[in-house]
């Protein structure tokens, strides 16, 4: 299949795939996705596009109900992009978490759907305080490269490149990525399933930031305040919801399950 005969996308995922943190719930969601499939609608005008990701979603979730209705859409193109959430529990058990992911891989492929996916940055170069959750991340990308591998599926090493750490490309809560990151995953999409016009440019350093000019001790206390104020603004109520058996995404639902051209909601 060319770059060109992409007629039908469909996305599969959690928050990052729904678009947290690139608009609101207000004005409306866009993501990498979103800006994923603006890509491929500038090689295909013809593309219809669905996104079933829904947020919260552990990998076995977003098999258990995503998986068949995205089948039923025959896609010619599908994203799967899930495990973060997973990393997050006290029970992680890579192989399991791949196991779900390798699963959708083989059944998409299967079908003959050309299927992309992502690794992911280590959150603790975002987060001091999740640096546990290091080696983590590094055997989901691992156990990732290696499932992809096996089925033919392209990957967007998002994981990598240095750019990726930049504090610009994540919200305030450090574990969704902003508008720019969004910008720079969909571009990384673009180059790994070989669309026209795209490149590494996604990988690059933004700007210099502007850094106040201060004493080393007030620096490091305005540190160590961001830091509490973190905990209190999303670590605080992220394990509110653990200890309580809620998700973010309870009661929420796709928000494009159905096939359409990007241009309607």
């Amino acid at each position: 299949m060319t770059t060109g005969e992409y007629l039908r996308y469909v996305a599969l995922g959690d928050s990052q795939t729904e678009g947290l943190g690139d608009g609101d719930d207000t004005v409306g969601l866009r993501g990498f996705a979103d800006r994923f499939a603006e890509h491929l609608t500038a090689a295909n005008p013809g593309l219809q596009y669905a996104n079933l990701a829904v947020r919260g979603r552990l990998a076995g979730q977003v098999r258990a109900e995503q998986l068949g209705p995205a089948l039923a859409l025959r896609p010619d193109l599908a994203t799967v992009v899930a495990g973060v959430n997973d990393v997050l529990r006290p029970r992680f058990d890579a192989a399991q978490v791949v196991g779900h992911l390798e699963a959708m891989f083989a059944e998409l492929t299967a079908a003959g759907v050309h299927v992309a996916t992502v690794t992911f940055p280590d959150l603790s170069r975002l987060v001091p305080l999740a640096r546990p959750v290091g080696p983590r991340v590094h055997e989901l990308n691992t156990r990732i490269r290696a499932a992809a591998a096996r089925h033919g599926v392209a990957v967007a090493d998002t994981a990598r490149p240095a750019i990726v750490t930049d504090p610009r490309l994540w919200t305030e809560d450090r574990l969704h990525a902003s508008s720019l990151g969004h910008e720079r995953i969909a571009a990384a999409l673009a180059q790994a399933v070989g669309l026209p016009g795209s490149d590494d440019s996604w990988t690059l350093p933004l700007p210099p930031a502007d850094v106040p000019a201060g004493r080393s001790a007030v620096a490091a206390v305005a540190a160590v305040t961001a830091e509490l104020r973190w905990m209190a603004a999303f670590l605080g109520p992220w394990l509110g919801r653990r200890l309580r058996g809620r998700s973010s995404g309870d009661g929420r639902t796709a928000k494009r399950p159905h096939l359409a051209p990007l241009t309607r909601a």
